[in-house]
């Protein structure tokens, strides 16, 4: 062995006579036995980064020195050792948990992380894709690709067979846009309900529900129309929670249509009189679209009143999340740049709005040849 020099802090790196470089940590002794953990890499920086990250591993509570791990016991160590306290969001960690208990385990839960392979993988999400949507084969192979990533990084498999998956054509998946018709027909079925208003926001302003319901009156201009959103109400171990926005990009300022600010000003109206019939049991906590008695609003009931709306309007199919699908379409339909789009929405990057709305475009992009055609087409 050559090379046998240690940077400060480092720990244990040496260079190989065949040129490779191993670090090494010390696990301490058990049963007589001394433990190490050994990475490798291609040149001295690359290990001391993989034993940095061992070290903070080990400080987090993973346990390195453990035996090989059935995927089921490597994606419980995941979600409780790792992503529970690495500021992943807790209602994302409730979606995790989901898919981990409903999908994950049953299926490939009793094999060794380590002897996982690509054909285990893309078998099970095949067979998932005869009784699932495209969108939601996607969403479990996302949390499998995550913490196979974490499985990488701390050196349990040597690579992430779940990158190589040819996941389903999402193209069968994409969800029906209402007609503006239709959304009047939604619109006129919720006329003076109490979420009324907000069911006519999600359209105009294209929130998300959580955030709809975390906006207080101190977040809304209505005299020079915008707003900010800066919190979102969910559910999430058990419990409501005021968060924050979804991404760096959700936390941002809309401006406010004519019709948007008129809807507020109903709002606000009908929370007047709300206050009034709950006398002393109101709980002024400055939320716009409050309970009846002022503190917010259960995410779930929401959703529920939503589903009779949209009964009593004809549109069974309708999702609530669909009328913020609605507004990105209506606004690209009505000639909006991708990148206002974007920013309206909140959306994390650009090709997600690509992404989301290429049915749009490739109707406009129909409507510039036309264009074309008739500016210089012959005769």
């Amino acid at each position: 062995m050559t090379g046998r020099r240690r940077g400060s802090g480092e720990g244990s790196i040496y260079r190989r006579a065949d040129g490779k470089w191993v670090a090494m940590l010390d696990l301490g002794w058990e049963n007589g036995k001394r433990r190490r953990r050994a990475v490798y890499g291609k040149t001295r920086a690359e290990v001391a980064a993989k034993l940095k990250e061992l070290h903070r591993a080990q400080e987090d509570g993973v346990d390195l020195a453990a035996k090989p791990r059935t995927l089921a016991e490597w994606l419980d160590e995941w979600l409780n050792d790792i992503k529970a306290k690495d500021g992943t969001r807790p209602s994302t960690l409730d979606r995790y948990r989901l898919v981990v208990r409903l999908d994950l385990v049953p299926a490939l839960g009793n094999i060794r992380v380590d002897k996982l392979t690509v054909r285990d993988v893309q078998r099970f999400l095949t067979a998932k894709g005869e009784t699932s949507s495209p969108g939601g084969v996607a969403k479990i192979h996302a949390v499998l690709r995550a913490a196979l990533s974490d499985a990488v990084r701390f050196e349990l498999v040597s690579r992430n067979v779940a990158k190589s998956i040819k996941l389903p054509s999402s193209a069968a998946a994409e969800r029906r846009v209402p007609t503006t018709e239709e959304i009047r027909q939604l619109f006129a079925a919720a006329e003076g309900d109490r979420f009324g208003e907000v069911f006519r926001l999600a359209v105009l302003l294209g929130l998300r529900r959580g955030e709809l319901l975390g906006l207080r009156w101190t977040d809304v201009d209505l005299e020079d129309r915008f707003l900010v959103v800066r919190t979102t109400i969910q559910r999430s171990g058990g419990q409501l929670r005021v968060a924050e926005p979804k991404t760096r990009r959700s936390a941002r300022r809309i401006r406010l249509s004519q019709s948007a600010v008129r809807a507020f000003e109903r709002q606000r109206i009908r929370q007047a009189k709300e206050r009034l019939a709950a006398g002393s049991a109101w709980q002024d906590q400055g939320w716009v679209f409050a309970s009846q008695i002022g503190t917010p609003t259960e995410p779930r009931n929401l959703s529920r009143r939503f589903v009779q709306i949209r009964h009593e309007a004809g549109l069974d199919w309708l999702h609530l999340h669909d009328l913020r699908h609605a507004c990105g379409t209506y606004l690209i339909a009505e000639g909006v740049d991708l990148r206002t789009v974007m920013e309206v929405l909140g959306h994390s990057t650009f090709r997600l709005t690509m992404d989301t709305y290429a049915h749009v475009l490739d109707g406009q992009l129909h409507t510039a040849a036309d264009a074309m055609d008739r500016a210089f087409g012959e005769d």
